[in-house]
């Protein structure tokens, strides 16, 4: 009876090994963001967000259309990072100049088109990030920064903003002194 027991355990335990095993080699992912200027999204993503640029990478030869990222141009890759740690989240901007120009897609509401919407960062000072997007002349989107909904943390905020290409990016964090002292 007992060896019955540790038999049923054994194979109750060793499921539960097995599924926590992940096909995953890191826990992040790398976004790749085709940009219509390339200097102004740099400047956006650097000096407004907070992001650090790391060494680039081209794509060159008949590799970019051979796994059909492009029709053949060349790719150069600009990496920036949410920190400094090798685990870092990576956006990677690049200015294809293809045979065809880059279209910019209007979107106006993050359901305007299919496809992904948003970046939302996560930031320790939702104020310095306005200040930065002030400065450069990036306003907020609508009535942003509002705190969250009821039913979310009432100590958090969310700021809109544009990139330059219209790409909506969420900032996340601490309410700014505004919205603290707000009735």
């Amino acid at each position: 009876m007992n060896s019955k027991i540790l038999h049923i355990l054994f194979i109750l335990s060793s499921n539960l090994v097995f599924s926590e095993i992940s096909n995953f080699s890191r826990q992040t992912i790398d976004l790749g963001v085709v940009v219509k200027d390339i200097q102004k999204s740099l400047k956006f993503y650097k000096d407004i967000i907070g992001f650090s640029e790391k060494e680039g990478f081209n794509v060159s030869g008949s590799f970019p259309k051979k796994v059909g990222l492009t029709d053949g141009t060349e790719l150069k890759i600009h990496v920036l990072t949410l920190g400094d740690e090798e685990s870092a989240t990576k956006l990677k901007l690049m200015q294809v100049k293809g045979l065809k120009a880059t279209r910019l897609v209007k979107q106006k509401f993050i359901h305007t088109i299919a496809g992904f919407s948003y970046l939302t960062i996560f930031v320790e000072d939702v104020e310095l990030i306005q200040k930065n997007a002030k400065k450069f002349g990036y306003l907020p989107v609508a009535e942003s920064p509002q705190i969250l909904p009821k039913g979310f943390p009432q100590d958090v905020c969310l700021l809109m903003l544009k990139d330059p290409d219209g790409n909506f990016v969420e900032i996340v964090g601490p309410l700014t002194s505004t919205l603290k002292n707000a009735p």
